[in-house]
C-alpha cells in the first residue's frame, strides 16, 4: 500500500471472515500539541532512589506489595568426640547472599483518571509470570517505518537533517522500507541520469521522481546517524530485471551491511486489478517473473536477501516460500486489520474507534499472522511486516491521530514479536501535518505541499517508541486473570531483568483504575517503571510517556514501581485505564 488508497483487504480467514541491553538516552522529537492524560505502564527492573514523575498533580493510590524474602543463615554443629580420628571431611561452603539494597524513597505517580469521570469498576486483574520462555524474542530492531520509494530523492532524508534524525533514533534501531505503490508507478531508478518514461504519472501530492546513487549516498549518511538499517523495494510493474539489479548492485555497495533485504514489486497480487498486469496474471506469472529479478540480482550482489512476497492476500504466501531462489529469502506480508472502509461486508473490519478498542481486532490480527507464518515456519524463513498500520482506508477515519492509535500500536507490534514476527514497518509519509496522511507516525511542518525539513510525532509514534525502548529479551510464559481489555507481555533481558509491559486498553474517560498484581517467578531486588498515557481515546496530539510528549526517560531515571519492597515476590498496585506501562525488575 501507499498512500492510504482504498484498496480490497485480505481474503478472510476461515476463522474470522475478513498477526538486555542498556536502555538508550534519545533525543526529545517535537509534538504538535501535548494536552491530557491517557496512560500506558511499563515496568523494568532498574535503580532506585528516584524522582518522581507525574502526569497530573493528584498521586496515586498507594498500591501494597507482598514480600517474604527468607534471611540468609547458617548454622555449625560439632559431632561428639572419638577415640579414633575419623577420616577428614570437607564441607561445602554457603553461598554468600547479596544483602537486598535499600528501599526506594522515590515511587512513580500515575495520572489519575479524568474528573469527573463516571469510574465503572474494572474486574481485577492477576498477571502471573513463569520463568519459562515462550521460545521467541523481541529483537532490537522490531520497529520501523515505511515511505514510499520516492521519498528515497527527498533532499530532507540526510544526516545532516537534525529533525528526521531525532525521530528515527526514538524508535530504537529502526528499518527503513522504501516502498509502498510509488514504486511501480511513480518512482524510476537511473545510475545514468536517463530521462524518466512517460508512462509514470502523478499528482501534486504524489508526484513521479527519479533517484540514483547520490540518493543512496545521501540516504546512508542518514542511516549512519541514526544507527538505522534499510530494505528496498525495486519495479515489478514495469518489468526490467536488468534496471532492479543496477539498483540492487549500487545500494549493496553503498549500504553495505545496513541493506538488510530488497522486495520485488509492492503487493503484485494487487496487478491484475490496478492495470499493471492483464486480469489474467497471477501467482505462477510472478514467479517467473520473481525468479528472473532474483537471478539478475544475485549475479551483482549475492548476500543481499529476497524480501517477498509483500503482498496482503494469503494464498500467495506459501508459494514464495517454496519458491526455488539463489539468494537468502525472508517472508514478507503487508496488513492494514480494519480496511472495510464502508463495513458493509464486515463490520467488524470497519475503521471505527468501537472495533479499534476491542478484542477482535487483536484475535483477528493474531489469526492472520499465525496464517502467515505457517509457511514461513515449514520453510524456515524469517518473516516480516514491512507495511503495516490500522487501516489502509483513504483519508482521516475515528482512529487516526488519536491517543487510542498508540495504544494498538504496543499490542500489535508486541504481540507480532511474541509469535515470531521479527520486523514490522508501519506506513508513513514525509508530507505535512496539515493534509498529509493521517496515519503516519511521523509528519513535516509546514502548508500543505510545502514540507519544511521539520518533523513532528503523532500519538500512533509514542507508541512504537514504548516498544523501541525495550531492551531486546526472550519472551517469557505469563497468564493474565481479569483486567477487562488488558494485555500483557514479559520479557527476560541479557542481564536477568525482566519488563512486564501491561497495555490497558479500558476507556480512560470512563473505567476506573485497575487492582493489578503481578506476580514474579521470583523476589525481586529493584524496580521501575515508566507509562504512557492519554485524556481519551479520541485525543488528539495528547499522547505522553512520563508527562511528556517524549520517548521514555532512561531506565536509570525512572522511579520504582509504587509501594516496591526488595525482595518481593509479587506487586500489587492500581493501574489507570488508557494506558501502557512498563515494569522492569532485578533480581
Amino acid at each position: 500500500m501507499s498512500d492510504h488508497p482504498s484498496r480490497p483487504t485480505p481474503d478472510p480467514l476461515p476463522e474470522d471472515t475478513s498477526q538486555p541491553a542498556a536502555a538508550r538516552t534519545r533525543p526529545t522529537p517535537r509534538v504538535m500539541i501535548a494536552a491530557g492524560l491517557a496512560t500506558v505502564v511499563v515496568l523494568i527492573g532498574a535503580g532506585v532512589g528516584i524522582t518522581a514523575l507525574t502526569g497530573n498533580d493528584e498521586p496515586a493510590a498507594t498500591p501494597s506489595i507482598s514480600a517474604s524474602p527468607s534471611p540468609s543463615t547458617t548454622t555449625t554443629s560439632s559431632a561428639p568426640a572419638a577415640t579414633t580420628a575419623p577420616a577428614p571431611t570437607t564441607e561445602p561452603a554457603p553461598e554468600p547472599t547479596d544483602p537486598l539494597p535499600a528501599a526506594p524513597t522515590a515511587f512513580y505517580e500515575q495520572a489519575g483518571p479524568p474528573d469527573g469521570s463516571p469510574l465503572e469498576a474494572v474486574e481485577p486483574m492477576t498477571i502471573a509470570v513463569s520463568a519459562e520462555p515462550t521460545g521467541t524474542e523481541l529483537p532490537s530492531n522490531l520497529i520501523g517505518l515505511s515511505l514510499e520509494a520516492t521519498d528515497l530523492a527527498d533532499p530532507r532524508m540526510s544526516g545532516d537533517n537534525e529533525e528526521i534524525v531525532s525521530s528515527l533514533t526514538g524508535l530504537g534501531r529502526p528499518m527503513l522500507r522504501f516502498g509502498g505503490n510509488a514504486v511501480d508507478r511513480r518512482f524510476f531508478w537511473t545510475s545514468t541520469d536517463e530521462p524518466i518514461p512517460g508512462n509514470l504519472s502523478g499528482d501534486d501530492a504524489h508526484p513521479v521522481r527519479a533517484a540514483g546513487p547520490a540518493d543512496l549516498e545521501r540516504v546512508n549518511r542518514l542511516l549512519e546517524a541514526a544507527d538505522a538499517t534499510i530494505s528496498l523495494t525495486v519495479d515489478l510493474g514495469n518489468y526490467d530485471p536488468a534496471r532492479a539489479a543496477d539498483m540492487t548492485r549500487y545500494a549493496s555497495e553503498i549500504f553495505g551491511d545496513r541493506l538488510v533485504g530488497i522486495t520485488v514489486g509492492n503487493e503484485p497480487n494487487g496487478y491484475p486489478t490496478n492495470g499493471l498486469r492483464p486480469s489474467s496474471w497471477g501467482i505462477s506469472d510472478y514467479l517467473t517473473e520473481l525468479s528472473a529479478y532474483a537471478e539478475a540480482m544475485y549475479a551483482v550482489a549475492p548476500e543481499v536477501r529476497i524480501v517477498g512476497p509483500g503482498t496482503y492476500a494469503e494464498a500467495w504466501w506459501e508459494p514464495f516460500a517454496q519458491a526455488d531462489l539463489p539468494q537468502e529469502k525472508i517472508l514478507s506480508f503487508h496488513h492494514y486489520p480494519l480496511s472495510q472502509c464502508d463495513g458493509a461486508n464486515d463490520p467488524l473490519g470497519e475503521p471505527i474507534m468501537e472495533n479499534l478498542m476491542a478484542g477482535p481486532i487483536h484475535d483477528r490480527a493474531q489469526n492472520y499472522r499465525d496464517a502467515a507464518m505457517a509457511p514461513a515456519k515449514e520453510a524456515g524463513l524469517e518473516t516480516w511486516i514491512p507495511e503495516t498500520g490500522i487501516s489502509a482506508c483513504p483519508g482521516s477515519n475515528e482512529t487516526t491521530k488519536t491517543h487510542a492509535s498508540a495504544l494498538w500500536s504496543v499490542d500489535y507490534a508486541l504481540s507480532a514479536a511474541e509469535i515470531g514476527i521479527a520486523r514490522l514497518s508501519f506506513h508513513s509519509s514525509l508530507l505535512t501535518c496539515v493534509g498529509g496522511p493521517p496515519m503516519s507516525a511521523i509528519c513535516s511542518g509546514g502548508p500543505y505541499l510545502q514540507p519544511d525539513a521539520t518533523f513532528n510525532e503523532r500519538a500512533n509514534y509514542y507508541g512504537l517508541s514504548m516498544v523501541a525502548e525495550l531492551p531486546p529479551g526472550a519472551f517469557l510464559q505469563n497468564t493474565v486473570d481479569g483486567g477487562g481489555l488488558a494485555y500483557s507481555y514479559a520479557i527476560e533481558h541479557e542481564d536477568g531483568s525482566i519488563s512486564v509491559v501491561l497495555v490497558n486498553q479500558n476507556d480512560p474517560e470512563v473505567s476506573a483504575q485497575t487492582d493489578v498484581t503481578v506476580q514474579l517467578p521470583a523476589g525481586a531486588r529493584t524496580s521501575a517503571m515508566t507509562q504512557l498515557a492519554g485524556p481519551s481515546y479520541g485525543a488528539e496530539d495528547a499522547t505522553v510517556i512520563d508527562g511528556q510528549p517524549a520517548p521514555p526517560v532512561p531506565a536509570a531515571d525512572r522511579p520504582a514501581v509504587p509501594g516496591f519492597v526488595p525482595g518481593a515476590e509479587s506487586v500489587e498496585l492500581p493501574v489507570t485505564a488508557g494506558t501502557v506501562s512498563v515494569l522492569t525488575f532485578t533480581f
